[in-house]
């Protein structure tokens, strides 16, 4: 939809294009949120990161690592979904190349929870055991 918000070589600036894009971003948010079932858990997960955060007084540092963290993994769904929606737009036959690349853009996804899940540990773990010591 990027062609709607103007912009492009030539094309004057314009503050009504510049909020139409966010309104299309917000569109693919939503989309996103809607068919994506890993996005939901993701989403699930990240407000209880953000829940947890509050209740253990992060420090600012680590509020950037998380609020970071689940930023990377929003945005890594985002250019999955993406990718899958064009390559069962290009091709709705199974080729190996169109496998290749769902598998990477997965990939992309498993590599940024898995960080976050890191970042999770490291921020969170000497808390859990320090509330659990008493």
């Amino acid at each position: 939809m990027s062609d709607k918000t103007g912009g492009g070589p030539g094309q004057r600036f314009s503050w009504r294009a510049r909020g139409r894009s966010f309104v299309y971003a917000a569109r693919g948010l939503a989309v996103l949120l809607r068919e994506e079932h890993n996005a939901r858990i993701h989403a699930v997960v990240g407000a209880c990161v953000v829940l947890a955060g509050f209740y253990f007084g992060l420090s600012s540092g680590e509020w950037l690592a998380v609020l970071v963290c689940i930023g990377l993994v929003f945005a890594m769904e985002l250019i999955n979904s993406a990718i899958e929606n064009l390559c069962d737009y290009v091709s709705a036959e199974k080729k190996p190349a169109i496998g290749k690349t769902k598998d990477l853009a997965a990939a992309a996804v498993l590599v940024s929870a898995a960080t976050a899940a890191a970042v999770g540990l490291v921020v969170f773990l000497p808390k859990l055991l320090e509330a659990w010591q008493g």
